[in-house]
């Protein structure tokens, strides 16, 4: 990362001194200032539960060649999920992303799923051309890809034409298109072709689902498309999955993927040199682009034979590598061999970002390369709003500031004792929990308002990714809600956490071990809602996550890749018995006892010890919380 670092070292040394250039010319003139300083602005494009849809999501945008930008996103009607009634809708911006006009619903679902786009547009002609994906929006039923053709710069579009000649047979287990803008290519011998890209899954002869991306391509402005280049990655580890195209200066095509989080990182690319007739190589990956597991997008900024200073290539997505949130831009000033840190890139927002899509706007006299990102934003969560943010070049590198830090130290409070033989952690007991009749000797009696127990997070509790035993006992009787057992760092979709909860009212018990790079997610018959004492245990070994109930395996799952704490450099949240770390309530009402964290997975005959007669055992015992005596507040 040398090369990156004398880029920026470089980058930031002449911003001081543009801004003190621009300063005597504005006085020496009276005028506007000549030379760009960095500039940014932003708003909200799509909106949740606005305009008949409870949600937005999978943002992707092109510029039409009338200067207008067409922002597409799916709609979804009922719910948030991605299977269900679904439109492919459209919003226009005439002020490059300044304002955006009213929604215009380009593909219907009608109950159906119609999203994943992938726009493109011809710069020789106007036309713009949309790839999307259909499916049943209930019960079974393959993705299948369609095209539209718009001829007035988005204001009317064709019917959607399904698009058999972008498949192939095999390709049953799965199909989804882009989703984000497609390229034409400028160079070489296949200038003026579009190229769009989609991930497929075929099943092996084992049954297990065999991933490849394929490109597509049309030479008549998109009458008539050819399949062209499919492949996967270099060995089995390699699970590729959505896609994001660039053309090099040379007029090859870099192809950059999110990996299922399979192999050493969450990113792989392989790269064409035929116009996307075929790849070079299979897919391989590039950790050094340390992400989520999460679709992202591409951009070419500036490239020297088009008479700019360099070459500069622009990646989004989420810089957080265990939760979807920093969504962050990256630069590679050498046609995608390297990538800057997230440090060195550019954070659009600390807060919750997702899917994103990049479009140039202009060249401008006075801000130079102005671009914009489109992406899924929120304050509390995720897919509350998408969101366009316009930048210039010099806004890319100025410093990012401060990221979040860990939590503060919490607020005093009463404590009850760790029992652990070597770590002594503060557990703060939180709200009024009282003493009441535990499994062995005294318990935990919560109200399910406000009591809860809170330990801050440490070394001693960061887990990483390694084995670990989590387990306690726990009574209660509700049956309605959302009841948290316990919680651990982050919370949202794809992060790095670890939880259990009760939901009676559905008869079951729920939970997630997640690292950023997959999930396992746990669901257990039955909510044990009783009144009776029942024993948790959830381990992670090696290779599977387990939970026993009572000394009965309830649950054995693949272990996901990767740790339960990335992206702590973030700010992580600390681990929470009877209510999750972000506050709201799913607290816990009835009683816990004997909470326990080991940094290893317990043996099956040390389980049943514990069980039975609650013998301290210890070796990599983290915290004990026995629940004997509640301390005062000093």
């Amino acid at each position: 990362m040398t090369r990156q670092r004398d880029h920026r070292l470089h980058r930031r040394l002449l911003s001081v001194a543009v801004v003190a250039t621009m300063a005597a010319a504005t006085l020496l003139t009276g005028g506007t200032a000549y030379a760009a300083e960095p500039y940014h602005e932003e708003g909200a494009v799509y909106t949740a539960k606005t305009d008949g849809y409870f949600c937005y999501r999978i943002p992707a945008i092109v510029k039409a060649t009338n200067g207008d930008l067409l922002a597409f996103a799916e709609g979804r009607v009922s719910n948030c999920d991605d299977r269900g009634n679904i439109d492919l809708v459209l919003k226009r911006s005439h002020d490059g992303g300044k304002t955006w006009g009213p929604l215009q619903v380009v593909s219907k679902g009608n109950g159906d799923t119609h999203g994943n786009p992938m726009p493109i547009v011809d710069e020789r002609t106007g036309r713009v051309v949309l790839f999307t994906t259909h499916n049943p929006g209930t019960g079974s039923g393959g993705r299948v890809p369609f095209l539209q053709i718009s001829d007035d710069s988005g204001a009317t579009w064709s019917a959607p034409r399904q698009m058999s000649e972008l498949l192939q047979p095999e390709w049953t287990a799965w199909y989804a298109t882009g989703p984000v803008h497609a390229i034409q290519l400028k160079r070489g011998p296949h200038a003026g072709r579009l190229v769009m890209s989609a991930n497929h899954e075929s099943v092996g002869p084992d049954g297990r689902s065999v991933p490849g991306i394929h490109l597509g391509y049309s030479d008549d402005g998109g009458d008539t498309w050819h399949l062209g280049a499919s492949a996967g990655g270099v060995s089995d580890d390699i699970f590729v999955n959505e896609s994001t195209l660039v053309e090099l200066t040379d007029g090859r095509i870099y192809v950059n993927v999110r990996e299922a989080g399979t192999s050493e990182g969450t990113r792989a690319y392989a790269i064409s040199s035929d116009g996307g007739a075929s790849y070079d190589a299979p897919f391989q990956m590039v950790p050094a682009l340390t992400m989520p597991v999460v679709q992202g997008s591409l951009l070419r900024l500036t490239a020297t034979d088009e008479g700019d200073a360099q070459n500069r290539i622009l990646f989004s997505g989420p810089a957080n590598p265990g939760k979807r949130e920093a969504l962050t831009i990256r630069s590679s000033f050498d046609e995608a061999k390297t990538w800057e840190t997230w440090q060195e890139g550019k954070v659009i927002s600390w807060g919750p970002g997702g899917y994103s899509d990049l479009v140039k706007i202009s060249d401008d006299p006075a801000l130079g390369p102005v671009a914009g990102v489109l992406y899924e934003s929120g304050v509390a969560a995720l897919y509350e709003v998408i969101q366009f943010v316009r930048f210039n070049e010099a806004y890319l590198d100025t410093p990012n500031g401060t990221p979040p830090s860990l939590p503060p130290a919490p607020a005093p409070g009463p404590t009850t004792p760790d029992a652990s033989p070597r770590y002594d952690n503060t557990a703060y007991v939180r709200g009024n929990p009282t003493l009441g009749e535990g499994r062995y000797g005294t318990g935990l009696a919560a109200d399910g308002v406000d009591d809860y127990v809170e330990m801050p997070f440490n070394q001693t509790l960061d887990l990483g990714d390694d084995q670990f035993t989590i387990m306690t006992w726990f009574r209660y009787t509700e049956t309605s809600g959302s009841i948290v057992i316990w919680w651990c760092y982050q919370v949202g979709t794809g992060a790095a956490q670890i939880w259990l909860r009760a939901e009676p009212a559905s008869n079951r018990i729920r939970g997630v071990v997640g690292t950023g790079q997959g999930d396992a997610n746990i669901t257990i018959p039955g909510a044990y809602n009783d009144g009776k004492w029942h024993h948790v245990a959830m381990q992670r070994t090696a290779t599977r996550v387990t939970v026993n109930i009572d000394g009965a395996t309830v649950v054995d799952l693949a272990a996901p890749r990767g740790s339960v704490t990335t992206g702590k450099e973030f700010g992580i949240n600390s681990v929470f018995l009877g209510r999750r770390v972000d506050g709201l309530n799913n607290t816990f009402k009835g009683d816990l006892d004997e909470f326990r964290i080991y940094g290893r997975a317990l043996t099956a005959e040390e389980l049943t010890e514990i069980r039975t007669h609650n013998v301290p055992i210890a070796g990599q015992l983290k915290l004990r919380l026995p629940f004997d005596t509640i301390n005062p507040q000093s």
